[in-house]
């Protein structure tokens, strides 16, 4: 176990992080990402208010859509990236990282009481409900045993309120962090250990946790709030530019549009990019040299990739650097080693689409 944002979180369970993490592409695993802070938005001016903190287009998404997207503030910076959901009830439903949990609530909670004060109507609710996620290739066919619903058409980043496996009021979201077909199960407290339990009852379901979750989340190529991005880099920086809304482009009305739009036509002069290397392991803040030696960047993730056989890393460089196939050099404890800049995902993803 560790500490993380304030929780007590599994590291791994007893198979072990390569294991798990295998598992995980072959099959399906169980994660517990109960810590990640879930909330409901009310009103019906919920979508206005989204759209005053997030760069995505909210009011486009149909009932039961859903789209990840980020929280700018004025500086263009990145204050979280979220995943806000047109419910087909009465309100958004937005999951939002652990770590950024009291600092989103506050956001929201400042930008409810202005938008009240003014006369709209808005309110938030923080759930109390545990969240789990299923993810791997053969997660369709264990949460299908437990569904009325017909999960083959429920497609990435769409969800519905359903009862899974006897327990009703579950709200399954299909979308995950491991770059795998996975659904995140949004479940009432009380009931969560008898679904969880009910999972685990499958013999090829293994628990997960945070080490598996961490590698199979940096082969997918997907970010983590604090390491890859955070308020000191912007979406056109980060790759992330796919998150603004092509209303919201032209409308320039989210937190530090003229930022962000600037970057856009200019270009950034750091860009997120994907390493390879040989030699020991990447790890956060690792220098990343040119062939000549010079500081061209900083790794912020890295691991040995278990489903490839060799190091992976992500990292900010120099725009001139940026290049898929350029060669640079990572310095790991004092000592050079050769690097590539190598597209991402590093494992292709097999989220279920619509055709």
């Amino acid at each position: 176990m560790v500490a993380f944002a304030g929780w007590s979180l599994p590291l791994h369970y007893g198979q072990g992080h390569l294991q798990s993490h295998l598992h995980t592409r072959r099959h399906c695993s169980l994660f517990d990402v109960s810590h990640m802070l879930q909330t409901r938005v009310y009103g019906r001016d919920r979508v206005r208010f989204m759209e005053s903190l997030v760069v995505g287009d909210i009011s486009e998404l149909k009932p039961g859509q859903g789209t990840l997207t980020l929280v700018t503030n004025e500086k263009g910076g990145i204050v979280d990236d979220l995943i806000v959901t047109n419910t087909s009830e009465d309100h958004l439903y937005v999951v939002s990282n652990a770590g950024c949990a009291e600092k989103d609530l506050a956001v929201m909670r400042d930008r409810a009481a202005e938008l009240q004060a003014a006369g709209s109507d808005v309110h938030l609710e923080v759930s109390d409900n545990a969240l789990l996620a299923l993810q791997g290739p053969s997660m369709a066919r264990v949460l299908q045993a437990g569904l009325s619903d017909d999960l083959s058409k429920l497609f990435f980043m769409n969800s519905i309120t359903t009862t899974v496996f006897g327990v009703p009021g579950c709200r399954v979201t299909r979308c995950g962090y491991t770059g795998e077909d996975g659904v995140e199960i949004s479940v009432p407290a009380g009931r969560a250990v008898e679904l969880a339990e009910r999972l685990l009852g499958v013999p090829e379901v293994w628990p997960a946790g945070l080490a598996a979750r961490d590698s199979l989340r940096l082969e997918a190529g997907l970010c983590l709030y604090g390491n890859d991005i955070d308020e000191t880099t912007t979406p056109a920086e980060a790759g992330l530019l796919w998150t603004l809304g092509k209303r919201r482009r032209a409308a320039m009305d989210f937190p530090g549009a003229a930022v962000i739009m600037a970057q856009v036509k200019e270009k950034p002069k750091r860009r997120r990019v994907g390493l390879t290397s040989v030699g020991p392991p990447i790890r956060p803040h690792t220098a990343i040299l040119s062939p000549e030696g010079t500081s061209v960047g900083t790794v912020t993730s890295g691991c040995p990739s278990p489903s490839l056989g060799k190091n992976i890393a992500m990292g900010y460089v120099e725009a001139a650097h940026s290049q898929a196939g350029t060669a640079l050099i990572v310095e790991v404890r004092k000592k050079q080693h050769p690097a590539v800049i190598t597209k991402m995902p590093f494992v292709p993803t097999q989220y279920y689409m619509a055709k």
